[in-house]
């Protein structure tokens, strides 16, 4: 498995613009193939704060996901709502 813990940190006049644009996106996400959790998740203190937690079966369906054109597209632009890049830290799945 491959399970790894997201941060992103918006512009605080981009937080709500950027919930509308990737939350639609959370069911279809678990339904795809591989997708074994996704979660969207935001800070109850800081708004701006969110926080994805994924498990997929593998970086390969993983890599599927992330190019989708949607998910391209999000890339691409993923700046114009962050104010510094993603933190993502890799986890190790200790449980089933």
């Amino acid at each position: 498995m491959y399970a790894f813990i997201l941060q992103a940190h918006t512009r605080p006049e981009q937080a709500e613009a950027f919930e509308r644009l990737l939350r639609p996106y959370v069911e279809p996400s678990r339904a795809e193939h591989g997708c074994i959790q996704y979660h969207m998740l935001r800070d109850k203190d800081d708004p701006t704060l969110f926080i994805f937690f994924e498990v997929w079966q593998s970086k390969e369906h993983l890599a599927v996901h992330s190019a989708l054109p949607h998910m391209r597209a999000f890339h691409e632009r993923r700046m114009d709502y962050l104010r510094r890049d993603f933190e993502i830290r890799e986890v190790e799945m200790l449980g089933a």
